[in-house]
């Protein structure tokens, strides 16, 4: 009786070990789940925009900050921020008074010069009349000279016939011919003659000096000529100087008044009334007027997407004060030179950071704009692009999340332990890129060539066909599957009409 109860306790506990066995088998197969993943069925899509987005600020065409030309208290300020402002508007005045007493100065000055030019030209007129004289006095001069030398010329005739006479006389009176008195008549005439043949040569010489004289006289004045019209130069130009000094008081008696010298809108005004401006080297900022004629954004292009940027492409423009409202932009220039993101100067610098990353400056000009967007926007307002950089029509594309990069799987070497063979041209393998397509419940990796990237959405160019269903995520499940492993699709959660999750 003991022993057939032993039997039975242990038969018993032979069991109860066989069904723990079964049970623990069980809940340890039930434990190998299948993972759930989201799946897509590709087609073509009719159109595929690849695009960059940027932030920045609304920039004005050209902006023109406003300084004090001249110094003095400002008295008045005609404008506020924000008003609009045509050419030629007054803005800002500068007391005028030091700078009225300066241009009367400098007018006496000048009208002081202009007196001189006169009296210089005066002079010179008075000098030629002058000369005029001294030269007409030499003309005459030199007629007498003429005259003198035809009675010299004279003198001497009557001298050489007087000379004649009294010779024949001599010899008449010595062959007892003539009488005494008629040789005493001739030798008288002889000696007549004579005096006046001297006193014929001595006018002549006195004359011939008086000439000397006159052309004397008349080079100083020809000399004197000469230096008032030196001196009335001088004068016509020291005159010119006054003049053109008074043209520079006038223009900066002008100037206690600024004007605008565009039309646009005044962005800032950071001075005060009864403040004193300042002209020179430091002089005081008076306001700074936007032209929003045409309006820009200004963005930064992150240096991995600078290059797919080019001048013409055209983007949308959100901006923060108008709220999700597009606005239609065109890209004008793409700023070649890179700037640090922590850079606020910009330029090159003499210090190369290779850790910290680099942007682009890309400026857009805003197209299209109603009259009332045009007037709500301010410059330095915050502001998004995006530019589109590529569009293609009727291609196939796959989203972002169901591609899975693979490192790349070294070729098997005929040696154990040898290093891998690299690839041809020594570069190393590249990593396989592709989707897993879902074959009844089993995945297949299969490597795609992509090509332009939308916002959601890849172009894939080979690798896979329209109608295919590829998984798309979870992320975290793709990054563990492999080829033939097992998987069911996803059940349709609440709030998910497609029934497909993203990462």
């Amino acid at each position: 009786m003991a022993v057939s109860r032993k039997k039975k306790i242990i038969i018993g506990v032979v069991v109860v070990a066989v069904l723990a066995i079964v049970v623990v088998v069980s809940v340890i197969a039930t434990r190998k789940e299948e993972p759930e993943v989201i799946t897509v069925k590709l087609n073509v899509r009719p159109e595929l925009k690849q695009t960059v987005t940027a932030s920045g600020e609304v920039r004005p065409i050209r902006y023109i900050k406003l300084t004090s030309e001249v110094p003095g208290r400002i008295e008045e300020i005609y404008v506020t921020a924000g008003d609009q402002v045509t050419k030629g508007k007054p803005l800002v005045r500068v007391d005028p008074t030091q700078l009225q007493s300066n241009q009367e100065a400098q007018w006496a000055a000048t009208q002081a010069s202009i007196n001189d030019v006169q009296n210089a030209r005066n002079a010179v007129n008075s000098a030629q009349q002058s000369l005029v004289v001294a030269e007409a006095s030499v003309a005459a001069a030199r007629q007498q000279v003429v005259a003198m030398q035809t009675n010299v010329d004279r003198a001497q005739v009557e001298l050489n016939t007087a000379q004649r006479e009294l010779k024949r006389y001599t010899d008449l009176i010595e062959a007892g011919v003539s009488s005494r008195f008629e040789y005493d008549t001739a030798r008288d005439r002889y000696e007549t003659a004579k005096i006046a043949l001297e006193t014929a040569r001595a006018n002549l010489e006195a004359q011939k000096i008086a000439v000397k004289e006159a052309t004397e006289r008349a080079n100083q004045q020809r000399i004197a000529v000469k230096e008032a019209q030196t001196s009335i130069k001088s004068s016509e130009m020291r005159a010119s100087q006054q003049q053109a000094m008074l043209r520079g008081q006038q223009s900066q008696r002008s100037k206690a008044t600024q004007l605008s010298p565009l039309n646009g809108v005044v962005a800032d005004i950071p001075t005060r009334v009864g403040e004193f401006a300042v002209a020179g080297l430091s002089t005081t900022p008076l306001m700074t007027i936007a032209d929003m004629s045409q309006i820009n954004v200004e963005v930064n292009v992150d240096e991995t997407e600078i290059n797919n940027v080019k001048v013409g492409q055209e983007a949308k423009v959100k901006v923060d004060a108008l709220g999700d409202k597009e606005i239609k932009a065109v890209v004008t220039q793409k700023n070649p030179l890179a700037i640090s993101k922590s850079d606020v100067t910009g330029g090159l610098s003499n210090r190369v950071n290779v850790q910290e990353a680099k942007e682009f400056k890309v400026t857009l000009a805003l197209r299209e704009l109603p009259e009332e967007i045009q007037t709500a926007l301010r410059p330095g307002m915050s502001s998004t692009a995006t530019i589109t950089t590529d569009t293609k029509n009727n291609v196939l594309a796959v989203p972002l999340e169901s591609i899975v990069e693979k490192a790349p799987t070294p070729a098997a070497s005929p040696v154990a332990g040898s290093v891998p063979a690299a690839s041809p041209g020594g570069e190393k393998p590249k990593a396989q890129k592709g989707v897993y397509l879902l074959e009844g419940n089993k995945v297949r990796f299969i490597e795609v060539t992509t090509g332009i990237t939308g916002e959601a959405d890849i172009e894939v160019t080979s690798g896979v066909k329209p109608d295919m269903e590829i998984v798309r995520g979870p992320s975290r499940v793709l990054k563990t599957l492999k080829d033939g492993m097992t998987v069911k699709r996803q059940t349709k959660k609440p709030g998910n009409a497609n029934g497909n999750e993203g990462s």
